[in-house]
């Protein structure tokens, strides 16, 4: 625990330190050109970074790596040691084997819009007089979007919603008919008989699907943004209900045509034995 709180302080103390000896990266082209990433919530991504190209002859062992979305930093690493931003907890990585080969990209796992944003890595190098700097490498723009989506389901189906993320906190829905949003869910509530959430997939399904329930789904984080949106259609007959129709038409007309044949049948006998008779 001393050892962690060691590693904790002198990442704190080290970034109090260099606050005073920022790089100005707007001056920057690399800075004004930031490289673009896309990705959907939930995802995986990887923003770029190489500090190689900027210090040819550090040392990969003395390597120290930062990543900011300005003025915050989100992640630092020197070594073994590591820092993680709050909100990144548990998310974000730049492998330590990849680190030492000059790849200092940042993965960031389970993606949520709230990151979307320029994200900036520095190489934190010794200054003159001992002093630390900052040594600007990449700047990279992230753009997280949500999914999108329409299905066309049928009366008594299910719908399986796709929640993507731990992070879904509830579902809304928009009838086709209003213009109000009205809450189905929200984790932690406990299944019932029309909505069921799986216990352990991150998806829910709503049972029996009626007309009523056409209209649009939205699945959202903790801050109401926008994890997915569905449009969901609802028509008239499904395939199985027409085959069955059939079939029961089928059975019905030979049922008809049975009965008529064993009429004729048996009025053919009739008029055979009233002729035998004579």
């Amino acid at each position: 625990m001393k050892i962690i709180q060691s590693r904790l302080w002198s990442f704190v103390f080290l970034q109090s330190f260099l606050t005073g000896n920022l790089v100005d990266s707007s001056a920057l082209p690399s800075a004004a050109n930031p490289v673009p990433v896309m990705t959907l919530v939930g995802s995986q991504v990887v923003l770029p970074c190489s500090w190689k190209d900027s210090q040819k002859e550090m040392s990969a062992s003395g390597c120290h790596i930062q990543w900011m979305t300005p003025p915050y930093t989100v992640f630092e690493q020197l070594g073994e040691d590591r820092w993680q931003a709050a909100e990144y907890e548990g998310r974000v990585e730049v492998p330590l084997e990849k680190l030492n080969s000059g790849d200092c990209s940042l993965i960031i796992k389970d993606v949520q819009i709230g990151d979307t944003g320029r994200y900036e890595s520095f190489l934190v190098v010794d200054g003159v007089r001992s002093q630390k700097s900052r040594v600007f490498i990449q700047s990279v723009k992230l753009s997280v979007t949500d999914h999108k989506s329409q299905k066309s389901l049928y009366p008594g189906d299910d719908l399986v919603l796709k929640l993507y993320t731990p992070h879904s906190f509830a579902v809304v829905f928009q009838s086709r008919n209003s213009s109000e949003w009205v809450n189905l869910w929200k984790r932690g509530d406990e299944n019932d008989k029309r909505i069921e959430k799986h216990h352990q997939l991150e998806q829910l399904t709503i049972k029996n699907l009626q007309y009523s329930d056409e209209g649009i789904y939205k699945v959202l984080d903790e801050d109401d943004l926008s994890v997915s949106t569905i449009q969901l259609y609802i028509t008239e007959n499904s395939p199985s209900s027409r085959i069955q129709e059939k079939q029961q038409k089928i059975l019905t007309d030979s049922a008809a045509t049975s009965s008529c044949s064993a009429l004729l049948l048996s009025v053919l006998l009739s008029c055979l034995q009233i002729i035998h008779l004579h």
